[in-house]
């Protein structure tokens, strides 16, 4: 669903119980100048701009010399982050544990580190840190340095840019209080932080709202209300069930903003409980939805919602990436590329919400779920299929010449186990099972993590050409009533309401079980896979897509990622994760985000892989590009505990 202009004026109306009023003095201290320029050779937020494109300008790398791409250095940083590194005139900027750390990008070798005391927890858990995600950089004013900002715990902090020491002067001496927290980075336009909140999927829960802060001062200026209280604009879309409604947060890692008209695009993911919605009757806007505010004020401005009433997980991972498109009828546009778990590719005007490309409501499957609430339709894209497998039958299992003899067997074992599977489709909804009933499974396509998650898309402002890590992943079971006062899924806490139904299957209660199988065929005596466990649909399971954002085209596809436990000749099979990839002004797509320990530069135009290296572990992050102080042009990954950067050779 999509709402522009005709509910702007409602909403500002509204704007005094949804949005913190601002005072002249607050808008006087938030004026923005304009957009900054970059240099080519900086990467300066998670995305390297706030377009959230993830395009490199440098060409220095290219396709003709890929291949000679070499390690140039690594930094072991002894902690756990899968931060994206900033870098800003040289230097490497990034978060890990309880540091931050500056590295000189040509070298890798310190520039400054500083290491932060929290304050003791008595939780359970792992001890305080900084947010694993990254930092984020204000350039200063006349008045003020350069800031690095970061969330940890509950608290949103500044640090000098050059030194790593905290800011005294922002907030309450250097931090300013959040509830919830953010694991996430800040989004910084002029001089407001926007944050995101990491609330747990309790029906009944904390608020998910986005809310911004003065980058001098730490004052809070606004918070957007996600699930609107009675009298304001979209309440009766909740049927009653928005009071107090958990979930519908803004986990997603960074918001989109459009510095010439000052406005952020906020990615508001789906609503508590995940799959389960009786309680909450209606599509529940601004759940599922890109939300455009004033980025200083926070004022609506439009939304898109991509599912209506969401009880599949499917969230709102990315807003998109801001590129300039031309339309079929030769109109141009400044759009959002965006695409989710659902693997559903939207192209959305940037002004009003409006889709570029066609976009139209068709009718999907109901359940039967006892109090449930099925909307009868779902937006799809008219022209771009989507970029993930969304159905499958008994044939599309696994064949011993996919994968082994004794992994397709164990697939087919798996299915009949599990009383077959039910799929109607997209939006295919789990079916109910009363307790002391047979086994009646569903499986949902794709499952929990997509599709395209957080990693999202990369973006060619060049050519609208955009690239993404589409995986085809399950999720299977039923949903039955819920047992006992425990919750199934580990993102509900047992403090809060427990939704009334839940999923759960054969092999044990919770959301999370999946159609794959062993690759052995074998288990254990608790049940648990011998060896790596490989999807039960026929492949590829993965693939690096370029769609063109003008047309909706897909450009091409190609599998990601591969299995070494295979034979020769059958192991590149789509084997990836949840990062995604980035592209440069070379004509190159870099990747790393598989399960294969590699990292990857495909052709930008054709999908031919050109380069590839190994890596220590896994990358569970984006890469990034940027220009060293010695003037070349590096390319760089945060796997294995360590950040590798490479170069051509001098």
């Amino acid at each position: 669903m999509h709402v522009g202009r005709a509910a702007k004026l409602a909403m500002m109306l509204a704007c005094t119980t949804a949005c913190t009023t601002m005072t002249p003095g607050t808008l006087a201290a938030n004026d923005q100048a304009g957009a900054r320029t970059m240099p080519d050779g900086d990467w300066q937020t998670i995305h390297r701009d706030l377009a959230a494109t993830r395009y490199s300008p440098l060409a220095d790398i290219n396709r003709a010399n890929v291949g000679g791409l070499q390690q140039a250095w690594t930094y072991p940083y002894r902690a756990f982050t899968v931060a994206v590194p900033l870098v800003i005139d040289g230097v490497m900027y990034f978060p890990a544990q309880n540091r931050l750390i500056a590295l000189d990008g040509a070298t890798g070798e310190e520039v400054w580190v500083y290491e932060h005391e929290f304050p003791a927890s008595d939780q359970p858990g792992p001890p305080p840190a900084f947010a694993a995600r990254g930092l984020a950089y204000w350039p200063g004013d006349g008045q003020h340095g350069a800031r690095l900002l970061v969330t940890g715990g509950n608290a949103l902090m500044a640090f000098d840019f050059e030194t790593g020491e905290p800011v005294t002067s922002f907030g309450d001496n250097g931090a300013v209080a959040i509830d919830p927290g953010y694991s996430g980075t800040p989004t910084i336009t002029g001089n407001v932080a926007i944050i995101g909140a990491a609330s747990l999927e309790n029906p009944q829960g904390a608020a998910g709202n986005p809310r911004a802060f003065n980058v001098v001062t730490g004052e809070k200026l606004w918070e957007f209300d996600t699930t609107p209280d009675e009298g304001e604009p979209f309440h009766d879309t909740w049927g009653g069930g928005a009071e107090n409604r958990g979930g519908t947060n803004m986990w997603g890692f960074a918001a989109t903003v459009d510095e010439s008209t000052g406005t952020a695009y906020l990615p508001i993911a789906g609503p508590a409980h995940n799959y389960y919605g009786g309680d909450r009757p209606g599509t529940n806007e601004f759940a599922n939805s890109v939300v455009a505010v004033d980025a200083e004020t926070g004022e609506y401005q439009w939304h898109f919602q991509t599912v209506h009433h969401d009880i599949w997980d499917i969230d709102m991972s990315h807003a998109g990436a801001l590129i300039p498109v031309e339309a079929p009828d030769g109109q141009q546009h400044m759009a959002l590329a965006n695409v989710g778990k659902s693997s559903l590719f939207f192209v959305l005007d940037a002004e009003d919400g409006e889709p570029v490309l066609p976009v139209e409501e068709r009718r999907v499957p109901p359940g039967d779920v006892p109090g449930e609430y099925y909307h009868p339709t779902q937006p799809f894209p008219v022209v771009t299929p989507p970029l993930s497998r969304v159905e499958m039958t008994y044939q599309d299992i696994v064949g011993p010449e996919d994968t082994t003899a004794a992994h397709s067997e164990a697939c087919y074992d798996l299915w009949e186990r599990a009383g077959g599977f039910v799929n109607l489709g997209p939006f295919t909804p789990f079916m109910y099972r009363a307790e002391g009933q047979p086994p009646r499974s569903t499986i949902q396509l794709p499952g929990g993590i997509g599709g395209v998650n957080w990693g999202g898309p990369a973006a060619d402002p060049t050519t609208g050409m955009v690239f993404v890590n589409a995986l085809d992943t399950s999720l299977v079971g039923w949903v039955e009533k819920v047992e006992g006062d425990e919750p199934y899924s580990f993102d509900t806490s047992a403090a809060g309401p427990l939704p009334e139904y839940d999923r759960a299957f054969i092999t044990g209660k919770g959301p999370f079980h999946t159609f794959t199988a062993p690759l052995s065929g074998e288990y254990d005596e608790a049940g648990r896979p011998v060896g790596p466990a490989l999807p039960c649909y026929k492949p590829p399971w993965a693939r690096l897509t370029a769609v063109n954002a003008n047309t909706g085209e897909i450009a091409w596809a190609v599998p990601l990622g591969q299995y070494d436990e295979l034979p020769e000749g059958r192991r590149v099979l789509g084997n990836a994760g949840s990062a995604g990839p980035s592209v440069t002004a070379g004509g190159l797509v870099f990747v790393g985000a598989t399960n294969d320990r590699r990292f990857r530069a495909f052709d930008a135009e054709s999908g031919e892989q050109l380069w590839e290296a190994q890596l220590q572990g896994n990358a569970n992050a984006n890469p990034f590009s940027y220009r060293g102080s010695d003037g070349r042009q590096y390319v760089a990954i945060n796997a294995g505990g360590q950040i590798v950067s490479f170069a051509l050779e001098e």
